[in-house]
């Protein structure tokens, strides 16, 4: 029995210590989400477990036996009065939470305590309160051993938000490093804490406390990439602070304290948010207290710095400056404005949260600025075509301000505007051709960015025969006439596959206005040959005399100089979009959009393609090595389902846009992490390997996308355009590519065709069930939400394995934490070798410590052949209906380089392609291995090369950590 407090170690050391421990320390495994009526506890270490009778039982009865034996005689009483106790502190949480709820380790103890007393058991309580505040003392005991003592912040005051100072709270200090740090390897609580105390002072302000961890954290990235994940807690810490003092939930929280804090502030962010006018009402129509249930805290430990930032600085809701939505919350507010015409939308919501939240699949950036607001404006992409009258060119400028505001990316067809020196019939007048229209174009979408969240973008389309191109060429150049300029606007080729062709075998070309050859705009195949043709011949007969001859190999030349020189204009192919488009039997892909991965009929006046996008974290879906295609299929199942629902949903700033949409129904499921599930897997981009996993994974999203959207037909029904499709026809997109080489000419197309999934089963199933979608993949850059998911954007190889981003977020090192990692292992990472990746730009190539097959699977961008990008795009292409954001890096750029490169991605049949990444010769040679040999292409297949003059030194085409550069995020 107990008697004095000298005998309580002992006591301690038996049953009473053993009993408090073993519900302070319970092992059960997380509960990813509540049940009806389940309860769940917060541990000190911020795990959530399951709550259970057995727990307490145990508990309790080792107390009892600490104190009072284990004799027979004891052992009954001991036994009924245990079950008693057990009851009643579970049947008080279970009345206080009838509908289930998490309860932190404290307040069961608190609450056996309580009952222990209450039931008169005083001897076994006194114990137990004792022995919790020796361990309370422990622990504090502990925790300033591990960081140190520091009697100057001890002696710091904090002048908080009202003026007033206090002492600094150090132990809440200590306890928010210690969550930020716990789970990561090689990360310090004490090097943070001792860097930050140096940088505060006697009157320092609350926020500048905050701030001093995070930067303080931060600096020590580039020795450990795991400092971002603790960087980004500390953050965390702030934005906490923020938003529940603004919703009155609490001043402050630890990450422990979430548990309870993030259900009590769903339900007062969703009024608050309607109250302010920021959220829509309709998510009142939820069960909010269940979707307050399933909301997973612990996913906030996710996040890399850079990618929580940028959520704080660019996607949280906000009143007056202060963001008042937390990740989890952010997440909720996306599903929900998904869900909102789900028959069973607090299920759907639940679901699609999980999946956002759990990084395996990210929506577009509209869709997570704006679902679940009053203008959910959720699209990413708008495709246009300009008709040949002042009305209709007028009319495309007003509509591309509404969708631009909106924060939707544009790209417009200009091909059928008439040329300079073109007759106009109302003014018996001559045209001053497209580029004066252009200057508006660019200018307008400088002035009318989007939603005040990023710059806004429009991509300029013309095809390689109006008679205006040479002049469309030089549009982003920096002299000449600026008004004949578009310094802020992208451009982009749409070539033909009769001038590829007439490239290759060096023959003439034509350039018409369109006013004068009128249909060769929707004409494509071997229809566009055919005419194209006869109109040649009307210039040899006199009947067109607005014409120019130019031969095809000199523009091709002056196409790919001006790549070179100024980035744009990019060099897609009409043919390639069009042969394998499913709608060809309703209209012509006259387009590809902001970023070339989209590729859609439009039609002037009646019709603006809209496409909806997401991408697959393809990075989350390698397990142990291997693609998970189990947990790939539900991730793809879902996120199929997420993109039709936005175009229900979805806010139309123009008419013509929801007319198109919600008549083709099409969207745009990407991927990103390539380069992240190649590290997984040990397999360097530059290898067969990679580029049959580029084939496999690809195979793997087209099957279970298309067989999504099938199943969506057999639930609500097909898409209204989709009888004469080449879905009805049982044409997939890997048996579309027949179709080009049927009109191309099986010599100037070679394009691996082997498949490993049972595609008949599935092509009997789309035809008898239809498809809900009329496209349903595309590959954006993903750049913004790539940074978002802390993984590479989209299918690009490592930019440099060490380097500084900026974007409108700010400067963030980046750092490739699989290499530090693997460098970590064989004890190679050190402040040289930090000091080495910084001086060769993030390379591995000349520091000769490094082992070869680090160096292979660790090659940068600039490092990788041309050919591997262009190989791997192409076994992508054969299952995408739609296109890919295709970035092609050249170091050390020339005219031949271009040259084979540009004609392999025809020849391998792509459709389109993105920036060109031309890394300057000064960069080159400090970086690679034989001076003047990065990354040298190969002309494997690809015809006869052209030179292209160009300037010696060869500016960056778009810098990838470019600040002003949002086009692609």
């Amino acid at each position: 029995m107990h008697t004095s407090d000298s005998e309580l170690a002992k006591t301690h050391n038996n049953g009473t210590k053993t009993a408090a421990h073993e519900i302070d320390s319970s092992t059960a495994s997380s509960v990813a989400a509540t049940a009806p009526g389940q309860l769940k506890v917060i541990k000190r270490n911020g795990k959530v477990v399951s709550y259970t009778d057995d727990k307490i039982k145990v508990a309790v009865t080792k107390a009892f036996l600490a104190v009072e034996g284990g004799s027979a005689a004891a052992s009954t009483r001991i036994h009924e009065t245990v079950a008693n106790i057990t009851d009643q502190i579970s049947a008080t949480f279970r009345r206080r939470m009838p509908s289930g709820g998490t309860i932190h380790i404290e307040e069961i103890q608190d609450q056996v305590e309580l009952t222990l007393m209450r039931n008169g058991e005083h001897k076994v309580a006194r114990d137990y309160v004792l022995y919790r505040e020796s361990r309370a003392k422990a622990r504090a005991e502990k925790q300033e051993t591990a960081f140190g003592a520091n009697t100057q912040a001890h002696a710091l005051n904090v002048t908080m938000p009202n003026g007033e100072q206090q002492p600094l709270d150090i132990q809440r200090v200590q306890t928010i490093l210690s969550e930020a740090c716990q789970g990561l390897k090689d990360v310090e609580a004490a090097v943070i804490f001792n860097e930050a105390m140096r940088n505060l002072y006697d009157g320092v302000s609350y926020e500048d406390v905050n701030t001093s961890l995070v930067m303080s954290a931060r600096t020590l990235v580039e020795k450990e990439p795991n400092y971002s994940f603790a960087t980004a807690r500390l953050l965390l810490d702030k934005l906490r602070a923020e938003a529940l003092s603004f919703l009155d939930v609490a001043e402050t929280a630890t990450q422990a304290e979430m548990q309870v804090y993030y259900a009590q502030a769903l339900p007062k962010y969703i009024a608050k948010g309607i109250e302010l006018e920021l959220v829509s009402p309709e998510l009142l129509n939820f069960d909010i207290a269940k979707l307050s249930e399933a909301l997973l805290p612990e996913r906030d430990l996710q996040f890399t710095y850079l990618g929580l930032q940028t959520l704080y600085d660019r996607y949280f809701i906000h009143s007056n400056e202060i963001r008042f939505e937390l990740p989890q919350i952010f997440f909720m507010r996306v599903a929900m404005g998904l869900a909102l015409n789900e028959e069973n939308r607090n299920e759907r919501a639940i679901e699609f949260y999980r999946l956002l939240s759990s990084f395996d699949y990210m929506s577009s950036t509209p869709t997570l600025f704006n679902a679940g607001t009053l203008r959910p404006q959720l699209s990413s992409c708008y495709l246009t075509s300009v008709p040949d009258d002042l009305h209709g060119i007028y009319g495309a400028m007003q509509d591309n301000a509404m969708l631009s505001k909106w924060a939707g990316g544009l790209g417009n067809d200009w091909t059928p505007v008439r040329s300079l020196g073109a007759y106009i019939k109302g003014t018996n007048g001559k045209s001053q051709g497209v580029v004066p229209f252009l200057k508006v174009a660019n200018d307008t979408a400088v002035a009318v960015n989007q939603g005040g969240k990023r710059k806004g973008a429009v991509c300029a389309y013309l095809e390689t025969w109006h008679l205006d191109i040479e002049e469309f060429l030089e549009l982003r150049k920096n002299t000449g006439d600026d008004r004949r300029r578009t310094h802020d606007m992208n451009t982009a080729n749409w070539v033909p596959d009769l001038f590829m062709k007439r490239v290759f075998e060096d023959k003439e070309w034509t350039l018409f206005s369109p006013h004068d050859a009128p249909d060769l705009h929707d004409a494509f195949g071997q229809f566009f040959e055919q005419r194209y043709t006869e109109y040649e011949q009307k210039v040899a007969s006199g009947e067109i005399k607005l014409f120019k001859k130019v031969r095809a190999v000199d523009l091709w030349r002056k196409m790919l100089g001006m790549l070179f020189e100024t980035g744009h204009p990019w060099i897609t192919f009409k043919d390639t979009c069009n042969l394998r488009s499913p709608q060809q039997h309703v209209g012509v892909v006259h387009s590809s959009n902001l970023c070339t991965e989209i590729t859609l009929n439009t039609k002037p006046n009646e019709e603006i393609a809209v496409c909806n996008l997401g991408s697959i974290n393809l990075a989350q879906h390698i397990v142990d090595g291997k693609l998970d295609t189990g947990k790939l299929a539900k991730t793809v199942s879902t996120a199929v389902r997420m993109l039709d629902n936005v175009i229900d949903i979805n806010y139309y700033a123009v008419p013509a846009a929801r007319t198109s949409n919600l008549r083709h129904r099409p969207v745009g499921l990407g991927l990103m992490g390539f380069q992240d599930a190649l590290y997984k897997m040990k397999l360097p981009y530059s290898s067969d390997e990679a580029v049959e996993f580029a084939d496999r994974s690809m195979e793997a999203i087209s099957y279970h996308a298309i067989k999504a959207s099938s199943e969506l037909a057999k639930e609500r029904g097909s898409y209204s355009t989709f009888e004469g499709s080449l879905w009805s026809k049982g044409i997939l997109p890997i048996d579309s590519i027949k179709l080009v080489e049927e009109n191309r000419g099986a010599e100037f197309i070679e394009v691996d065709k082997s498949t490993t999934l049972n595609w008949d089963s599935l092509r009997t199933q789309v035809q008898t069930q239809g498809m809900r979608n009329s496209n349903v993949m595309a590959i954006a850059p993903t750049a913004t939400i790539a940074n978002i998911t802390g993984v590479s954007q989209s299918i690009e190889p490592t930019y440099q394995n060490l380097y500084v981003k900026s974007n409108l977020s700010g400067e963030f090192t980046v750092v490739n934490p699989y290499l530090v990692h693997d460098l970590k292992d064989r004890g190679l990472w050190d402040s040289v070798m930090v000091n080495d990746l910084k001086y060769y730009e993030g390379s591995l190539q000349k520091i000769d410590r490094i082992p070869e097959e680090l160096k292979a699977l660790y090659s940068t961008a600039f490092e990788v052949e041309p050919r591997w990008i262009v190989d791997a795009a192409s076994r992508r292409q054969k299952w995408i209906d739609q296109a890919q954001s295709l970035n092609l890096y050249i170091s050390g750029a020339n005219g031949k380089k271009l040259d084979i490169t540009y004609r392999m991605a025809w020849f391998r049949g792509l459709k389109t392609t993105y920036y060109l990444r031309a890394l300057a010769a000064t960069t080159t040679e400090k970086s690679t291995i034989n001076t003047g040999s990065l990354n040298a292409v190969s002309a494997n297949n690809t015809g006869s090369s052209s030179s292209v003059a160009a300037p010696a030194e060869v500016p960056k085409a778009c810098s990838l950590d470019d600040p002003d550069c949002e086009a692609c995020q």
